[in-house]
């Protein structure tokens, strides 16, 4: 009997995890709208959050209040403390691997931590260009509020090394602000100086409109921020305060600014405020960006079936656990002639996992697609996860019949914190980006109702 439990436990554990190749199938032959991928991420959100509650949290509860006798009781609430125990654990360590696989280039499974991870780059990159940006005395002078502007309107310029930035004698049409590199100003045959990063050229010819004193050259390869004369007269026009900083630097060349020292501390404090005065921008990244960034991580693919792996791990042991304890409870109260399929079988956890892989499986699929990954290699990924999450319940089986109660509910609890904390963190915010949030109320709730629903099946 022992074996045709396990059978059952593998058969289940498939079952849960067939809506993963049938999800990816969809993907691939049909890409929906965003707002329709959010309601039917966050209806799977919803179903998995009823499978925890009514399979997992819900009995032990139960069990601690209809245990009668001192020592009942004590036995209830050492399972209900275990799996309080288990579900910190869990959520830990999932959220600990689940930033070590992003980090792989994992990130690209999902897309609310694809629009995270271009976000956060964007973040970055805005970061340092204000810091690049606070080295010039007369950035500093602008109002707060007009420092996004500029950084929108600064362009990335790069010169290889002997490269001609401008000759002695050009218009000054641009500012450039040294971001990597070295450039070497000279009038006429001498050398004047060697520019680094965090230095500023051309400013003066800027606000003096007067032709450009030295010539400039690249002495290797170089990362130049630059700011079109165009948009510097703007500004100058926008705020009397940048225009009064212009003049006085015209009157004054630099020399006769601040020392260098209380420059780089204004720098500093003009850079932390500017950049908190920034609105957040959501990235949402095109097909050629996810196509680079899953070049540029090389163990991306790897990563992305590591992390659904993750994701998929503590179901897949839920669902032997769970049998284990269905089968002795009923094997307990009516022999082991009661114990059939049909009856063993926990509907609200199958759903709710069947339900909650379907829209996971489609929506990563079409972001692999734009990855520039093949049909056939998305599929077999998705077929293979079912696989694993047949052996992992099989395994969960075995392992909750080899371990006493206490442990099986400490197991559960990893598994339900581990669920709970990739639901938070990552349905509920994908749907939320492509559906908006009242498709995600009302899909999570449409999803939570259906799984509790399977109820009546048993």
């Amino acid at each position: 009997m022992e074996n045709q439990y396990l059978i059952w436990a593998i058969t289940l554990g498939g079952l849960s995890a067939a809506s993963l190749p049938l999800g990816s199938l969809l993907g691939l032959n049909w890409h929906p709208s965003n707002r329709t991928t959010g309601a039917l991420t966050a209806f799977g959100g919803g179903a998995l959050t009823a499978a925890l509650a009514v399979e997992l949290v819900a009995p032990t509860a139960m069990h601690l209040m209809h245990a009668e006798g001192a020592a009942a009781r004590s036995e209830a609430s050492h399972h209900l403390v275990n799996m309080l125990i288990g579900a910190v654990i869990g959520g830990v360590l999932f959220a600990s691997l689940d930033s070590i696989i992003n980090s792989k280039g994992g990130f690209l499974r999902k897309t609310s931590s694809t629009i995270s991870y271009f976000t956060s780059k964007k973040a970055a990159r805005r970061k340092q260009i204000i810091e690049h940006l606070g080295s010039s005395e007369l950035i500093r002078h602008l109002p707060l509020d007009m420092v996004e502007d500029v950084v929108n309107k600064v362009n990335e310029r790069n010169f290889a090394a002997g490269e001609l930035l401008f000759s002695e004698g050009d218009a000054g049409d641009v500012v450039y602000f040294i971001e990597a590199g070295v450039v070497s100003v000279s009038s006429g045959s001498e050398h004047v100086a060697d520019l680094e990063s965090g230095d500023v050229l051309g400013e003066i010819a800027m606000v003096t409109g007067a032709q450009r004193t030295a010539t400039a050259t690249a002495k290797e390869d170089t990362l130049l921020l630059a700011l079109p004369k165009d948009d510097f007269d703007h500004l100058r026009k926008e705020s009397p305060e940048f225009e009064s900083a212009a003049q006085a630097l015209a009157a004054s060349r630099l020399q006769e600014l601040v020392d260098r020292d209380d420059v780089e501390a204004d720098a500093e404090q003009w850079a932390s405020q500017a950049f908190a005065k920034l609105s957040e921008a959501t990235v949402i990244p095109t097909d050629t960006q996810l196509h680079e960034a899953s070049e540029e991580h090389g163990g991306a693919p790897m990563a992305i079936w590591l992390g659904i792996l993750l994701d998929g791990i503590p179901e897949s042991f839920v669902i032997g656990s769970a049998l284990v304890v269905s089968i002795t409870a009923a094997i307990a109260q009516s022999g082991a002639d009661s114990v059939t399929f049909a009856t063993m079988v926990p509907y609200t956890l199958i759903a709710g996992l069947f339900l909650a892989n379907f829209p996971e499986a489609m929506s990563s699929s079409i972001g692999m697609q734009k990855q520039g990954w093949g049909r056939p290699r998305v599929f077999f990924m998705w077929f293979s996860l079912m696989v694993m999450t047949s052996i992992g319940a099989g395994f969960g089986f075995w392992l909750g019949g080899s371990v006493g109660h206490g442990v099986v509910v400490l197991i559960e609890g990893l598994a339900a914190g581990a669920m709970l904390t990739m639901i938070a963190a990552a349905m509920i915010p994908e749907a939320v980006h492509l559906g908006g949030s009242n498709v995600t109320g009302l899909g999570t709730l449409a999803g939570f109702l259906s799984a509790v629903a399977f109820k009546l099946l048993e």
